[in-house]
């Protein structure tokens, strides 16, 4: 994938003015609008439901990317997709404590006629992802910790973005793969040459500071 996609996240955006948030996306180039849904248990806090996703869909065509920080994302995979998700990424830890079969879970979101994203945190290694990799269309690596915004990139967090393009092309697959957290003007050569396809940023977007360059 030579053009990379940036994914601008609303979770930096302004709550009370969503609706502008989604003209700023388009405006400043980005390519995917970013949701994160946080429950207040898989992190601590809780962000966007299905009904903002709701709301805001008619408002662009641009894909809306909701990725599911959550217990228990079997339960809201169907609810998202209704809701007007494309691209629908769960996290791996999330689905191994409550005992879903993430191959399943990834096969349901593509049955709903949505991109299939699996998730990892930054302890997680590439090894835990290499039964589930012909199931995904997208693999998003957390560079921070999820759940919070504005924290600082952990660089070694990119060197498994490096292990999948290579898992990639030794398995003949096409999952893109995506970095998520830390993302900004200081850090974005470095997780560009990485060999990212998909670009998650939020703080350093919405305050004009990510000079993005396709």
């Amino acid at each position: 994938m030579n053009n990379r996609l940036l994914a601008p996240s609303l979770l930096a955006a302004d709550f009370g003015r969503l609706a502008e948030a989604v003209q700023k996306i388009e405006k400043g180039g980005g390519d995917v609008a970013h949701i994160d849904v946080m429950d207040g248990s898989f992190v601590p806090e809780v962000s966007f439901g299905q009904v903002v996703v709701r709301s805001l869909r008619p408002l662009t065509k641009l894909p809306f990317d909701v990725h599911l920080m959550v217990q228990n994302p079997e339960k809201q995979i169907e609810s998202f997709a209704q809701a007007g998700a494309d691209w629908i990424t769960f996290h791996y830890e999330a689905a191994r404590d409550s005992g879903e079969d993430s191959v399943q879970l990834l096969k349901k979101i593509r049955s709903l006629g949505k991109k299939a994203g699996i998730s990892v945190k930054p302890a997680t290694s590439v090894d835990a992802l290499k039964n589930l990799l012909e199931f995904a269309d997208i693999i998003l690596i957390m560079t921070v910790e999820p759940g919070f915004g504005g924290q600082k990139l952990i660089p070694e967090c990119l060197d498994k973005v490096r292990e999948l393009a290579k898992l990639r092309d030794q398995l003949g697959l096409s999952y893109k793969i995506s970095v998520d957290g830390g993302v900004n003007a200081q850090t974005l050569d470095s997780v560009l040459q990485s060999g990212v396809d998909i670009v998650v940023s939020g703080s350093a977007f919405f305050n004009g500071s990510l000079a993005w360059r396709n």
